[in-house]
């Protein structure tokens, strides 16, 4: 059994963070950045904290206003370089002197800022399913999702989806019509994402279903408030041959968020890049196949 170092908030850059740990401080550190914007790093804690936590100093946080760290208030300035300035100034609050990144569907956005930003505090980048592009991912979720409302009979919404895909639309028209497409699922919906459903996280372990609701509504603030600011609809794709780090894609073989052209472009201009396929998971091989995704993260940043 390994040895939890904290689960707490921590004050970075005046707001309060929640921060978990695992692992010895004497191991080489590695940052997990999840997805979103609002998920949480629950469910990445909840798969891999042991497994990881045996070879590597891990640090998980919730990302400034999301979940169990501090809410973002009515008027506060926030937008996406804070959660870059939040990376480094916990780095630093650490006393760490380099890590590494996992970086998780958005946190995959979010680490390849934060390494086009600061090169010399990173050692490698390890990409989980990301976007690049919102508008790219966001098209490519509205086609599976329209076959999945096929596959369920709903077939005014796959001709609707269908056009929606290919229409010429604003990222923020994308985003919002992908939302409430993907709403006629119902308790389909994490088919979208999900391929392989044998490993599910135990969300109300440690939390009630009360705390839970309040820790959405932090996130979806938060959400709101990048989505309003709009970086986050700026494509990255661009940012990746100006990286010298060492960086692997890890995508599940039925992952739409990660499409055709972030392999393109990962495969085309990545420095220093390799790219891992998960063959029996979607979105999510940190839980789909954790044993799996466990040994490809060992072995990329134990691999001199």
């Amino acid at each position: 059994m390994i040895q939890q170092l904290n689960g707490q908030q921590i004050v970075i850059r005046e707001k309060k963070l929640y921060v978990e740990r695992y692992g010895s401080n004497d191991k080489p550190a590695i940052l997990y950045l999840h997805g979103g914007p609002g998920e949480s790093c629950n469910d990445f804690s909840y798969h891999q904290a042991e497994r990881l936590g045996e070879h590597f100093h891990l640090i998980l946080i919730d990302q400034r206003g999301v979940c169990r760290s501090e809410n973002i208030e009515k008027d506060e300035p926030f937008g996406f370089q804070d959660l870059i300035d939040d990376c480094e100034a916990l780095r630093e609050h650490l006393h760490i002197k380099k890590w590494s990144l996992i970086g998780h569907s958005f946190g995959g956005f979010l680490a390849l800022a934060y390494v086009r930003q600061h090169p010399d505090s990173i050692e490698k980048v390890i990409f989980e399913g990301p976007t690049f592009d919102f508008e790219l991912t966001s098209r490519s979720l509205i086609r599976k999702t329209a076959h999945l409302l096929k596959k369920y009979g709903q077939h005014e919404g796959y001709e609707k989806g269908l056009l929606l895909a290919e229409g010429d639309h604003s990222i923020r028209e994308l985003t919002e019509e992908y939302m409430k497409l993907s709403d006629e699922l119902g308790e389909n919906r994490m088919e979208i994402y999900r391929h392989n459903h044998n490993n599910p996280t135990d969300y109300y372990s440690f939390y009630s279903e009360e705390e839970w609701d309040e820790f959405y509504d932090r996130s979806e603030h938060h959400y709101n408030l990048l989505r309003e600011e709009g970086k986050i609809f700026d494509s990255l794709l661009d940012d990746i041959k100006f990286v010298e780090n060492p960086m692997l894609l890890l995508v599940g073989k039925y992952d739409a968020c990660t499409c055709d052209k972030h392999f393109e472009v990962f495969e085309r201009d990545a420095i220093n890049g390799e790219i891992f396929i998960f063959e029996e998971s979607g979105h999510t091989p940190h839980y789909e196949e954790s044993d799996k995704f466990k040994q490809i993260i060992i072995e990329y940043l134990q691999k001199l």
